[in-house]
């Protein structure tokens, strides 16, 4: 299951798909558990990012994973929230020539890899990571610009 919030004034109708969405992200990783996706804008990500990252500037998308937590008492497993910054989301995908959708799925992806264990610090982990979020997003059907036929 997956739980949306949209914390900002946005209407956005790429929300809409992002709960099928992310039912397809749980079944392709073969997994039974719930996550949240929190919409948020530049301003809150940023104090996100420096209050929890150190990061004194806004990003795009911000993964917390409840599983890392010691404290977290398993009951229903639940993989942890992602934050994404609408703003990030319209200025990314203006700047890589995306969709909206697109860039919004990106985003989710990435941060649903992150609270499964994977990274990308290093060159090995890149390697694995985001291949693995290309597949997904293709098999969806969410495609790059260029790569639509």
């Amino acid at each position: 299951m997956i739980e949306i919030n949209n914390l900002t004034k946005e209407k956005l109708k790429e929300i809409d798909e992002l709960n099928e969405y992310g039912t397809y992200l749980l079944d392709y990783m073969n997994i039974d558990a719930s996550f949240s996706v929190i919409i948020v804008d530049n301003e809150k990500i940023h104090e996100i990012n420096k209050t929890y990252r150190g990061i004194d500037r806004p990003t795009d998308v911000i993964s917390f994973a409840l599983e890392e937590d010691e404290d977290y008492e398993v009951k229903e497993r639940l993989l942890g929230d992602i934050y994404i910054s609408i703003d990030k989301v319209y200025e990314q995908a203006k700047s890589y020539g995306h969709s909206v959708k697109r860039e919004l799925f990106f985003l989710v992806t990435h941060g649903f890899l992150h609270l499964l264990g994977y990274d990308h610090m290093e060159k090995k982990d890149e390697e694995v990571m985001f291949p693995l979020q290309e597949k997904i997003l293709n098999e969806y059907g969410v495609k790059r610009l260029d790569e639509e036929s």
